[in-house]
Formats: C-alpha cells, sequence, structure tokens
C-alpha cells in the first residue's frame, strides 16, 4: 500500500532565502578499511562528519538521509583511499539534486600498529589517532590529513647539568690523579653514583598535512618515517635490554622542543606529496606544571582547529 508522507522540506517555504556554507551531520559511526601494505588491511571504527553546502537559498533545507546512505554506500564497502573518497564527495553533491555544489567529510579513528621492541623478540600494539578531512569545492578537491605521534624528549640542559653534578662528585670522591678502573666503576653504579639524573618527559607532534587530493600515503609508512626523524618513539612491550636502549637512545637524541620541530619542519619541507602543514610539538615537562611547545607551518592554509 502506497503511503503519502509529508516532505516540509519541500512543501514549506524559507524565511529568509540565504545560502548556507555547510549542512550535514556529525559523529556517524561508520567501519572502514584502511590499507596496510600489500593485501593487508585494518578494519577500523571511524566517527565521521559529512556535509555539503546548501546554495539554492530559497531550499528548505538538504536531503540530510541521503548523505547518510551515500556515506555507508561508499566508505562502508570500500578501502579508504582518494579515489573512494573523491567519489563520495561527488555522490553527495549529486544526491541533493542541485541544492548543493560542495562537500565536505571527516573521519577520525585510531589506527593500531603492531611495534617491536628496540632489542628483545617482544612486541606490542601501539594506536595512532588520525583524522582526514577532504573537501570538494569549485570542482576541486582538498584533504587534510591530521595525526599524533607519540615520543620522549630528554632535556639538554638537564642533561649537562647532571653530568656537571656527576663530574663534580667524582672530583670529590676520588682525590687521586690516578684512579683504578675497578675502583670508579663500583663507585659509578653503587647507589652513590646516582648523583643526578637529566629529566625527561612524554611528548607530542600534532601534524597536519594538505594532501593534493589524488592520493593518501601509506599511513605506517608515515608514521615509521616521522618517528625515525624524531629518533624517540614511545614504546611498547620492553625488557630490560630494550629499557637500557631506549635510555640510550634519549642520550643520543637530546632535544628542546624547537629541536624536535625543526627536525620535523626539515623532514615535511622535503615531502613532494605535502602541499601544506601545520604541526605543534607539545613536551609536557616532569620540571615544570606547564608545557613546552613549538609550532610551524608552511603557508596559512591550515590553521590549528582546520
Amino acid at each position: 500500500m502506497s503511503i503519502n508522507l509529508p516532505d516540509v522540506t519541500s512543501s514549506e517555504s524559507v524565511l529568509s532565502a540565504t545560502a548556507l556554507k555547510w549542512v550535514g551531520m556529525e559523529r556517524i559511526a561508520v567501519p572502514i578499511q584502511v590499507p596496510l601494505a600489500s593485501q593487508v588491511t585494518a578494519y577500523v571504527n571511524a566517527k565521521t562528519d559529512v556535509y555539503v553546502s546548501l546554495d539554492k537559498s530559497d531550499a528548505k533545507g538538504i536531503h540530510m538521509s541521503r548523505l547518510f546512505l551515500k556515506l555507508n554506500d561508499i566508505l562502508g564497502t570500500e578501502l579508504l583511499s582518494a579515489t573512494a573518497l573523491k567519489a563520495l564527495l561527488t555522490e553527495l553533491v549529486a544526491s541533493q539534486q542541485g541544492l548543493s555544489q560542495g562537500a565536505k567529510v571527516n573521519l577520525d579513528f585510531e589506527l593500531t600498529l603492531r611495534k617491536k621492541a628496540l632489542l628483545s623478540d617482544e612486541f606490542g600494539y601501539q594506536s595512532y589517532p588520525i583524522g582526514i578531512s577532504t573537501e570538494l569545492v569549485n570542482g576541486q578537491v582538498r584533504t587534510v590529513l591530521s595525526l599524533t605521534i607519540a615520543y620522549s624528549s630528554t632535556c639538554p640542559c638537564s642533561s649537562a647539568l647532571s653530568q656537571q653534578a656527576l663530574s663534580d662528585a667524582i672530583s670529590e670522591r676520588f682525590t687521586d690523579d690516578m684512579i683504578a678502573k675497578s675502583e670508579i666503576t663500583q663507585w659509578v653504579t653503587s647507589k652513590n653514583g646516582v648523583v643526578a639524573t637529566p629529566h625527561s618527559q612524554r611528548s607530542y607532534a600534532y601534524i597536519k598535512l594538505t594532501l593534493d587530493g589524488n592520493t593518501l600515503p601509506n599511513f605506517p609508512d608515515l608514521i615509521t618515517q616521522l618517528e625515525e626523524v624524531i629518533g624517540t618513539p614511545v614504546q611498547t612491550a620492553v625488557k630490560r635490554q630494550d629499557e637500557q636502549a631506549f635510555a640510550k637512545l634519549n642520550a643520543e637524541n637530546l632535544m628542546f622542543c624547537e629541536d624536535a620541530a625543526r627536525r620535523l619542519k626539515h623532514a615535511l619541507e622535503l615531502k613532494k606529496d605535502v602541499l601544506d602543514y601545520w604541526f605543534k610539538v607539545e613536551h609536557q615537562e616532569s620540571l615544570h606544571a606547564h608545557n613546552a611547545v613549538a609550532i610551524d607551518f608552511k603557508n596559512t592554509t591550515i590553521s590549528s582547529e582546520s
């Protein structure tokens, strides 16, 4: 039996005829398939925002349910790719039957990767927050990729002061010009030899990259590259030899937030597929109750809120 249901979107008039930039829905749950390597795919749960522009000023509103259905039809069934995102944006515009000329989709999810220990055969899993914001405006696709990298940072100033304290303690403890190796190694490894330790902190790099819209990077490869640039990514499972290796790694990579920022900036400048970037490095200090940060960007097309 056919039932004619009311459609106020079509039947009611607009009180104030005005076009609107974006209209849609936010925080829609969608399972997506993220390619990791050849024939390897991760299934993740994404929270998705979907919008279209309302360009027909005298229209009461958009066809909201069509956005939801198109989102499920494409992102819910296809591998995540620039091609799939472009197809989705095109379908979103077409679904509005002349009401819209632009579309925008935001994806937020966590990608969990298997990470090997530094020396031992142990491994664990690390989650990386990833965001993808892609929009179709005036026929052009623009994609901004956001990701967060956690790492450890040891303060160079604190390290130098700790070394000075150790040097002073050795001079006070050993007055002879010639010291037996066994005597000094025994003292250094005793409780008395722990004179001072440099302070370290868990740190984060919040990165936004503008891509040309034709390709998405391989996420595991990009994450690994950026972790290697910084030098001291956080670890998962560790045994004593791994923890010692991590301590040595920190000693080899003493850094202020400015040092970490310059490392990232240099690496991002070399990436030909990155049209623009914005990043903030944040060292959550153990010495202070506040954080040390450094922010940089290439152009001004990305803001911290985009």
